[in-house]
């Protein structure tokens, strides 16, 4: 864990003292590579200078988690998907990044940087380049870094009205807000929420709304994608959606963590002899999967560190960062951050252990976002037993 500051210097000696004269070096870079544009450029001229591209492992630790890795798969191995992967079909798509907790003392480092720095740069448009990106022509590590690529190439840099910006305060319990952690400045104007609304100006996905959600202090722990379908045209059952409430779409969720899963929210006939219209999920658990090996005995999911690591062992940089990535990510947030470092945005306040500020919600449902409401819910959780949600309860997103 070294500040961006050492990375030339350290590279330097290790280049003077740590080569391998029989074997191979490579060199593993944690985030944060650079603040904007300007100095992640100015740390890789200076690291380039010392190893070779094919040398370099920036590591963005999202990459290795179990539901990301299986992105490409879900995508590309699934027929019944393929068609429904565009903007005829999809209306939005989240993807939320929630901490229950705050800063907790790590004031210091992440003052630094904020939300956006620290999570929405990386780990969320890295997670979002692998949903929007075209089929490659191979497996290999650059044909699938070329796919990323072209995706962040079309997305423009973002816009002050496509984002909002928030910083916990106070919650209802007495829980400390962020100004008065210790090890943060008593002035300090950081972002520890953001939610920004990014576009993909290419034929498959122009006009899609990719809504990234970030923060610290929030309500619940949890990373997650939802893909949100657009209504079906000329609903048959409208007048039947006495169980629906207002909205309801079907959505396609892929949970990061806490506990890895895979499912499907549907609209389904509520059993009974009326014609009513309940939702249901089919849910893949990724921990019901993992507990036994085809052996038979325990298996654990990796760490995503693990699996990185073991990579870079091998040579194979296909989850890793290259540098022209990590470029075109950063053009499409530099504009943004220098605006905000000069004070030009004002924050939203919002009470720890809430959802955010108001407002995010509000732009998020001006790009396109319903909420879906389900006064009942007919998902099986065994041969004999259902749960049913309360009625007209919205589901914390």
């Amino acid at each position: 864990a070294l500040p961006p500051s050492t990375y030339p210097p350290v590279c330097e000696n290790i280049k003077k003292c740590c080569i391998s004269n029989t074997g191979w070096t490579r060199i593993i870079v944690e985030k944060p590579f650079g603040r904007d544009l300007a100095s992640s450029e100015q740390l890789n001229e200076q690291i380039c200078k010392l190893f070779q591209e094919s040398q370099l492992y920036r590591i963005d630790h999202y990459l290795g988690k179990e539901i990301v890795q299986n992105l490409m798969v879900m995508r590309f191995a699934n027929r019944f998907l393929s068609p429904l992967w565009n903007r005829e079909n999809i209306s939005n798509i989240q993807i939320i990044f929630k901490e229950p907790i705050g800063v907790e003392g790590r004031g210091g480092y992440f003052d630094q940087y904020g939300i956006i720095r620290d999570v929405v740069q990386n780990h969320l448009l890295q997670i979002m380049a692998l949903i929007a990106m075209e089929r490659p022509p191979s497996l290999s590590p650059d044909d699938i870094r070329d796919e990323k690529l072209k995706v962040l190439r079309c997305v423009p840099p973002l816009s002050t009205d496509k984002v909002v910006l928030g910083q916990y305060t106070t919650g209802p319990n007495g829980e400390p807000g962020y100004l008065d952690d210790p090890t943060v400045p008593q002035d300090s104007t950081c972002p520890t929420f953001a939610l920004c609304v990014l576009y993909v100006q290419n034929e498959r996905w122009d006009g899609v709304p990719f809504i990234l959600k970030a923060g610290k202090g929030l309500n619940e722990h949890k990373t997650e994608i939802r893909v949100q379908l657009r209504e079906v045209p000329g609903d048959l059952f409208t007048k039947h959606n006495v169980h629906m409430g207002d909205n309801f779409r079907n959505e396609f969720v892929l949970r990061v963590q806490p506990d890895p899963a895979i499912y499907m929210k549907l609209t389904v006939k509520d059993p009974g002899m009326e014609m009513k219209i309940a939702g249901g999920e089919l849910e893949l658990a990724y921990n019901d999967l993992s507990k036994k090996s085809p052996k038979g005995d325990d298996m654990v999911i990796p760490d995503a560190y693990e699996r990185l690591i073991l990579d870079c062992i091998n040579g194979d940089q296909q989850h890793f960062v290259r540098r022209d990535e990590l470029k075109a990510s950063w053009a499409i947030f530099t504009p943004l951050l220098h605006y905000v470092d000069a004070g030009g945005f004002e924050l939203g306040n919002y009470p720890y252990g809430s959802q955010g500020p108001a407002s995010a919600d509000k732009l998020r449902e001006a790009v396109g976002h319903i909420t879906n409401i389900v006064q009942r819910d007919i998902t099986w959780t065994g041969p004999k037993n259902r749960r049913n949600l309360p009625p007209l309860v919205p589901p914390s997103v």
